[in-house]
């Protein structure tokens, strides 16, 4: 018979110390893995929030160094019939930002058209608050420009009165421009045009000519007739710049008239585009506030989400002694005019949409834009300071 073999086994405190390493293995893997996953989730927030915000302010950039392209230097005098226009605003009557009329020129005359318009602290519809914006301080900013996109100098423009406009196809057209107003992309209720008359004279025009500017009107497409052979520019419209004042259509057929052949008629669509904060809400639930882009007198459209603080200030130059003052938040408080901004600086923050529990990340993104179709001034001539 075979002699038994005793086989030694765990002891017990072999068993708990073996344990107790695998556990502490476990545990350093499990946190390693954690810690991976967190960092994954921080890098895909701020990965999300930055490309938010740069798609939103890259926007803003090209509308905002688009400023006072095709506007008379300076800005221009609109209609005052009694009633001061508007911008932010949408053909139902929805005005998107509180302070929303045209403000006052230099000499203290209102509704008046600058290039650029700052909305210090006027940046959040209904003025609503938005809880993780630093400080409350929200802003908004309008930037108006001539479309040249959908060019109209296929057409010939009349005035028989002060609220139509007859539209023509010259003899001659640009088969590679538009020949028609309402082709896609054309002109729609809502919109704003700018209508410019100018004549021979002592100015300095365009390849060697001289002109003199003799009517800037905007007025607002109310109507146009299936054909698009008419404008209507009804009075009472929403941004109110049809009134029966001056500065209407009815100067620019005196000015057409007054010049006879040698008159020469500009119509370019303009685009008043503004930027600014909405927080909406839905089903009684308050949703993520977003940044939200209006363009004339159409609906205003979102551009990007969780957009939580939109701050703007201005370098301006000051007309009395030519230097430039820097990072003003708001110019026209200060006594300083929009047409001389200089350089507009933007900071916008957003807050990241993918959350863990309460956990978010937020940043700021911040550039600023030369105004380069803002009036010129140069500060170093020998008398005083000459803007064009």
């Amino acid at each position: 018979m075979r002699t038994p073999k005793s086989q030694r086994g765990f002891s017990l405190l072999e068993l708990i110390v073996a344990s107790t390493i695998g556990l502490i293995v476990i545990l350093a893997a499990t946190s390693l893995f954690k810690m991976g996953m967190d960092a994954t989730f921080t890098v895909t927030q701020r990965a999300e929030t930055q490309q938010n915000v740069r798609a939103a302010i890259e926007l803003m950039t090209k509308d905002i160094s688009l400023a006072g392209s095709g506007l008379p230097s300076g800005g221009l005098q609109l209609v005052t019939g009694g009633v001061v226009s508007q911008f932010a605003c949408n053909q139902a009557g929805t005005c998107y930002v509180p302070n929303n009329t045209y403000p006052n020129s230099g000499a203290g005359t209102p509704n008046y058209m600058y290039a650029i318009i700052p909305g210090f602290n006027n940046g959040v519809q209904n003025a609503a608050v938005i809880p993780n914006a630093p400080g409350q301080i929200n802003d908004s900013i309008t930037s108006i420009y001539c479309d040249y996109n959908f060019s109209l100098s296929n057409f010939a423009f009349a005035f028989p009165n002060a609220t139509t406009a007859n539209v023509n196809l010259i003899a001659a057209p640009n088969p590679l421009l538009p020949n028609n107003i309402l082709a896609p992309g054309g002109l729609q209720v809502g919109d704003l045009m700018l209508f410019t008359v100018s004549t021979p004279g002592n100015g300095r025009g365009p390849n060697g000519t001289s002109l003199v500017q003799n009517a800037a009107v905007v007025a607002e497409i109310t109507g146009i007739p299936a054909g698009g052979g008419t404008i209507n520019f009804a009075l009472g419209d929403a941004l109110n710049f049809n009134q029966a004042g001056a500065n209407n259509l009815a100067a620019v057929s005196a000015a057409v008239a007054a010049g006879g052949g040698n008159a020469q008629t500009t119509v370019c669509r303009l685009y008043a585009v503004t930027y600014f904060l909405q927080v909406p809400a839905a089903g009684g639930t308050v949703q993520t506030p977003r940044l939200m882009r209006q363009v004339n007198g159409l609906n205003a459209v979102p551009v990007a989400d969780n957009i939580i603080n939109l701050q703007f200030s201005y370098d301006v130059i000051n007309f009395t002694n030519g230097f430039v003052n820097a990072n003003l938040a708001n110019p026209i408080a200060a006594g300083q005019s929009p047409s001389l901004i200089q350089k507009i600086n933007i900071w916008i923050m957003g807050e990241s949409l993918t959350q863990a529990g309460k956990k978010s990340q937020s940043m700021y993104l911040a550039t600023s834009v030369s105004a380069r179709n803002v009036s010129f001034c140069n500060s170093f001539s020998s008398n005083a300071v000459v803007c064009q």
